[in-house]
């Protein structure tokens, strides 16, 4: 996590815990992020609930219309990477979401 954290980074973080409806996320993520970064965010976040499901590569891809490659990359975080996906997949479960 090094790589990316900084003053700034925590600061955006920090404001996203403070958020509280998905109405205040949807507000600032529009005004943050274009509708492609924003899309391709919530397709990799399904791409790994679908994965933890035991779901194959192809499944995914057609459910969600991802590349092979984006659905090896969210694996390989799921597998590897540091555990964000895993602890938000996990904390949706508890909440009773998909």
């Amino acid at each position: 996590m090094g790589i990316i954290r900084d003053e700034a980074t925590d600061h955006l973080f920090e404001t996203l815990l403070r958020l509280k409806s998905v109405e205040e996320c949807y507000a600032l993520f529009e005004d943050l992020c274009t509708i492609k970064e924003l899309k391709d965010m919530a397709q990799r976040l399904q791409v790994a609930g679908l994965l933890d499901q035991g779901m194959k590569y192809q499944e995914v891809a057609e459910i969600t219309g991802v590349s092979s490659a984006t659905i090896s990359r969210v694996n390989k975080c799921l597998q590897y990477g540091a555990g964000g996906y895993r602890q938000a997949i996990e904390k949706m479960k508890k909440a009773g979401s998909k």
